[in-house]
């Protein structure tokens, strides 16, 4: 039962991700095919996996690359015929591919791992667990390769990669009087529409015609995350749970929201608001939402740009009908630096040298990417900030993405003067190139960046990732997305680190092969600690015993 209940909870999630991935790998398709009006961002990025994988570049339009390039990343999520996943082939490291041959836990698609494990789980069906976690550890890969790699993939060849920026955070970067709009959630395809439209000169003329000073935009979750380095002055004001507190100041005029991590809740705070709220999205409705979205088959998609504009437009229509609501801004707001990538990391650092130098020598201790969504199970953002700044006062540099990545924003830890509060070493690293103790690389699936990282440096090294000083946590894990990605870097042999407990105490056989057994096959286990000063006292510990198993002190 109990490794029924996770597998069902993993196979949710590669759904959850690879959704997010299919609705980007289609928005690729049609732009191939002319239906869809973007302009192609990241052609740098296009052409080069494409190399990898083994397509043609020359002579060819950006445009045809890329709906070769959708092509095989929509085969991996959607094959019914066996076959190579091609994505694993291709980015994937060859030491792990070899692993996870060995298991045979390579997945045939992201679908029909999902498919399986529903159909395993059904009465009467798979009563083996560990078959079950076999299929677990499918919907990892699946997850991440399909569900992480190519959602990446797809949203930097379309939208760019983005670039280091300086951003304002928090609700106190509110602005009053202005047409204020939120856009919540994960699918960026038609946010680059809104945010695009909403700075046009007409649309800015029409604000002010209805007695805003302008119209400003900013992000909950990880629509922000994505957009705030690719479009300057998107303000990231929360992470999914603290919605209703960001609508409870009044100052926000409309709510775009699409896919996943909205609560229903929000339509009660913004109705004592009179924000409106808009959905975009068929698989995600909201009660009283009104709703402009593209239909179940995406027939509309050649009028994404009419879509945009309506919803701008609905937003001003709503900011003169609040004239009448009280505004209540906290006077808080930090600066952060947003936007660090593989690329930009490695051209900093000598392609990763000067990263592995300061690792070897002991100036950084470690490294540790911290993500996930918040858990109204314990203190609200406590434990992420408890996790980080442990680390960070013990040398270890931290990288950071989605949900968990907020309090790390507001309190300053991904701003040059977080650099204070680290421990010697590293603030002395920190302070000759000028960067923050949290480097902060975007939204949810941005975690390839923070794979590829890791991944740069230990290839200078020469050492497999498994054997770095290197760590993953999401103290405040809470839905079937944070238990795949937790998954995903311990099959990439990289410990998890956890303060809320997986729902598996019903079965000794299934918490040990998740805390325990996987360390022979994979490289890394899953810890669990509910104090997080204790959990990031153990992270330090096991990477100081990575340091001396290298013999790097």
């Amino acid at each position: 039962i109990v490794a029924r209940n996770l597998l069902r909870s993993a196979a949710a999630g590669v759904a959850q991700h690879g959704a997010h991935a299919r609705e980007i790998l289609l928005s690729m398709k049609f732009v191939a095919e002319g239906r869809l009006k973007l302009p192609i961002l990241g052609e740098k990025k296009l052409r080069t996996v494409s190399k990898a994988f083994g397509l043609e570049t020359e002579g060819k339009s950006a445009r045809e690359l890329t709906g070769e390039l959708a092509d095989i990343l929509l085969e991996d999520l959607s094959r019914a015929v066996p076959d190579d996943y091609k994505t694993i082939r291709v980015m994937a490291p060859k030491e792990r591919q070899d692993v996870w041959d060995k298991l045979d836990i390579i997945p045939i698609s992201a679908y029909n791992e999902v498919f399986d494990s529903y159909h395993r789980t059904a009465v009467g069906t798979d009563g083996d667990w560990e078959s079950l976690m076999q299929e677990f550890l499918r919907c990892g890969l699946a997850f991440c390769f399909t569900g992480v790699v190519a959602a990446n993939i797809g949203t930097d060849v379309l939208f760019g990669n983005g670039h280091r920026a300086t951003s304002k955070v928090n609700i106190g970067a509110l602005k009053e009087g202005w047409g204020n709009i939120a856009v919540h959630g994960h699918l960026p395809t038609l946010v680059s529409e809104i945010v695009r439209i909403g700075r046009t000169p007409e649309m800015i003329e029409l604000a002010k015609a209805h007695g805003a000073k302008g119209i400003q935009f900013y992000g909950v979750c990880c629509s922000c995350l994505a957009a705030m380095y690719r479009y300057e002055g998107v303000i990231p004001l929360s992470n999914a749970v603290g919605a209703e507190l960001v609508l409870g100041t009044g100052a926000l005029d409309l709510w775009c929201a699409d896919v996943q991590d909205v609560y229903p809740s929000i339509m009660d705070v913004a109705r004592c608001f009179k924000t409106t709220v808009v959905t975009t999205s068929e698989n995600a409705r909201l009660p009283g939402a009104e709703h402009y979205a593209y239909d179940h088959h995406h027939a509309n998609v050649e009028d994404t740009e009419k879509i945009a504009r309506k919803i701008v437009t609905r937003a001003i229509e709503s900011f003169a009908a609040r004239r009448d609501i009280p505004v209540h801004i906290p006077k808080y707001e930090v600066t952060a630096e947003v936007g660090f990538t593989a690329e930009n990391v490695a051209e900093q650092f000598d392609g990763f040298k000067g990263l592995y130098e300061a690792l070897k020598d002991g100036r950084i201790r470690g490294i540790c990417n911290i993500v996930g969504c918040s858990n109204p199970r314990v203190v609200y953002e406590r434990a992420t900030l408890d996790v980080a700044r442990t680390l960070i006062q013990n040398n270890i540099l931290i990288l950071t993405n989605g949900c968990a990545s907020f309090p790390l924003l507001k309190m300053g830890l991904c701003s040059k003067e977080g650099a204070e509060e680290a421990g010697a070493s590293l603030q002395a690293f920190l302070k000759e190139n000028d960067l923050p103790p949290v480097w902060h690389v975007g939204e949810c699936v941005d975690n390839t960046r923070s794979s590829a990282i890791l991944g740069g440096i230990a290839a200078v090294a020469g050492v497999a990732i498994k054997d770095m000083p290197y760590a993953f946590s999401s103290p405040e894990w809470s839905n079937e997305k944070g238990l795949d990605a937790s998954l995903a870097f311990r099959l990439f042999g990289i410990d998890s680190y956890h303060c809320v407990e997986p729902p598996v105490q019903g079965s000794t056989k299934v918490e040990n092969f998740l805390k325990r057994d996987t360390k022979e096959t994979l490289g890394a286990v899953m810890h669990v600690n509910v104090d997080p000063l204790a959990l990031g006292k153990e992270i330090v510990a096991d990477i100081e015993a990575q340091r001396q198993k290298l013999g790097w002190d």
